[in-house]
């Protein structure tokens, strides 16, 4: 018991070297040395635990995006008010910086999905799990009579996280005028027309 539970545990440090080193290198140049290096360990050592190396990117990938979307939900759990749920969904779709780490792989899978199939694949279950999200909170403000929609829950959800992934882009790609704070104030311009609703950006 006590090997698997360690190997285990490789395993899940190999996936995290491998997320530091796409982040570096590039989804599509990074090489097995250099995860191993990011690891502390031998490119022998990181086969034994994954033989092919596209099975440890892909998990690296997909452990990225739910580590993603796990913060997204914790944001938001707990607020009743579905104005406020709403503010904090959409900040918490968007990086903190041009280093997010969390933001910048999605990004770099992003750069590759047209050539990976898989890769596609992985992006295309987030933006679905995204845009549920949304409708639900959406849904429910309308329910409350706090939300009135000018159109259905699923094309709003959908140029939520469509904007979040335009405007995150440009923060990690370091546009000289989209900050955070200014990424969140032009989604909620498009949100305040979608709800009918004044929606306050939220504090810093």
């Amino acid at each position: 018991m006590t090997q698997r539970k360690s190997r285990a545990a490789r395993r899940v440090d190999l996936i995290d070297a491998a997320r530091r080193a796409i982040i570096q290198h590039g989804v599509e140049g990074v090489h097995l040395n250099q995860i191993a290096e990011e690891a502390g360990l031998t490119s022998g050592a990181v086969l034994y635990h994954y033989p092919d190396l596209r099975d440890l990117l892909i998990e690296a990938h997909h452990a990225g995006m739910e580590r993603f979307h796990e913060r997204r939900v914790r944001a938001a759990s707990g607020i009743a008010d579905p104005a406020v749920r709403l503010v904090t969904t959409i900040r918490s779709g968007l990086p903190d910086g041009p280093d997010d780490t969390g933001v910048r792989l999605l990004c770099e899978l992003g750069g590759a999905a047209g050539r990976n199939r898989v890769y596609a694949t992985l992006l295309t279950t987030l933006f679905d799990r995204q845009v549920s999200m949304y409708q639900a909170i959406l849904e429910t403000g309308a329910a409350q009579g706090v939300f009135r929609l000018a159109h259905d829950s699923e094309t709003i959800g959908r140029n939520l996280v469509a904007l979040e992934d335009a405007y995150g882009y440009r923060v990690i790609a370091r546009h000289h005028s989209i900050d955070p704070d200014t990424a969140v104030e032009l989604i909620l311009g498009y949100a305040r027309l979608a709800t009918g609703h004044p929606l306050q950006a939220p504090a810093r």
